[in-house]
């Protein structure tokens, strides 16, 4: 995944004490030379430069990345904001090698080496300390994207519907994935990928958040998410229904979602009915039980073995 290898990035004191440590020692406790003060100018330079130019290469570039990614971190964490914030970065690398190249030139013409050093730091430090809100924005950043699933280029199912209507539970029975199940709303906090193989070809079952009966405007960030991987991950979608009502939605409610859903999205639907455990309830399978849910899955492989279409299907 192209987040997973993105590096811990450090605050401003601590890369600052990381590098001043470390030229300290390249000092070697000498008296304070010429040559050693400059060894220990370009340590801290180098040091800080480097880690922040690693910083700025190790992101991707994001106008390059899968439209299911981008979209995902500009929900997560904005676009345009790590843009700006690794821009930071990069500024302060360069500025820190040229304050550095600067301060060595002065040392070079004879001036006091201890005075130069301490200048030198001083300013070094004051450069590192003045991003230090894009390098605290950066490792937040870094802890969301590195918790995005990975997705891979192969059929897709997409599940969706309501809250608590048996999704977490219908990708439980037919994939690898094993996502909590409560009786609680939204209790998938983000889309959860799982996988399976039938006849020797690899299938991708993604799970998504709760989507609600509102505009796109007023969804929120877990809605979104599920949005994005409907519209650039999804070969064909499975849309539970639960006509118990025993989800807190009522039906009624829940069917126009589906005309919203299909509204939104150009390939397959897929529409059952779950839940036929419950005594009365006249429905296509039961993810509680089991029953039906080999049969839906072999429909939806059907479904994917063809060219990708762009007409809805519904279960009878």
């Amino acid at each position: 995944m192209i987040f997973e290898k993105l590096p811990t990035v450090l605050t401003a004191e601590e890369l600052i004490d990381k590098a001043f440590k470390k030229a300290s020692r390249t000092g070697g406790g000498k008296a304070v030379r010429v040559k050693a003060t400059e060894s220990m100018i370009l340590t801290a330079s180098n040091i800080i430069s480097d880690n922040l130019l690693n910083n700025v290469r190790r992101f991707p570039n994001f106008d390059d990345i899968p439209q299911f990614y981008r979209e995902l971190t500009d929900i997560l964490v904005g676009i345009d904001q790590l843009k700006m914030s690794l821009s930071s970065l990069h500024w302060a690398s360069t500025k820190v090698k040229t304050l550095s190249r600067s301060y060595i030139g002065n040392l070079r013409k004879g001036q006091n080496p201890a005075a130069i050093r301490k200048q030198a730091f001083g300013r070094i430090a004051s450069v590192v300390r003045e991003i230090d809100s894009d390098l605290k924005f950066l490792n937040e950043a870094r802890g969301k994207l590195r918790k995005l699933p990975a997705v891979a280029d192969i059929p897709t199912i997409i599940v969706a519907g309501y809250p608590n209507v048996g999704k977490s539970s219908f990708v439980a029975w037919i994939s690898s994935a094993k996502p909590q199940i409560s009786t609680y709303p939204f209790t998938t906090k983000g889309v959860l990928v799982g996988h399976f193989t039938h006849d020797g070809i690899g299938y991708q079952v993604i799970d998504t958040p709760g989507l609600l009966d509102r505009p796109l405007s007023e969804r929120n960030r877990i809605e979104l998410q599920a949005i994005s991987a409907l519209k650039h991950l999804g070969d064909v979608v499975l849309f539970i229904l639960d006509p118990s009502e025993t989800c807190g939605y009522l039906l009624d409610a829940q069917k126009r979602l589906l005309v919203d859903i299909e509204k939104e999205l150009k390939i397959p639907i897929v529409v059952v009915t779950n839940k036929g455990d419950l005594r009365g309830v006249d429905a296509d399978m039961s993810t509680k039980t089991g029953e039906g849910v080999a049969e839906i899955k072999a429909q939806l492989i059907e479904i994917l073995k063809r060219p990708r279409a762009r007409a809805s299907s519904h279960t009878s």
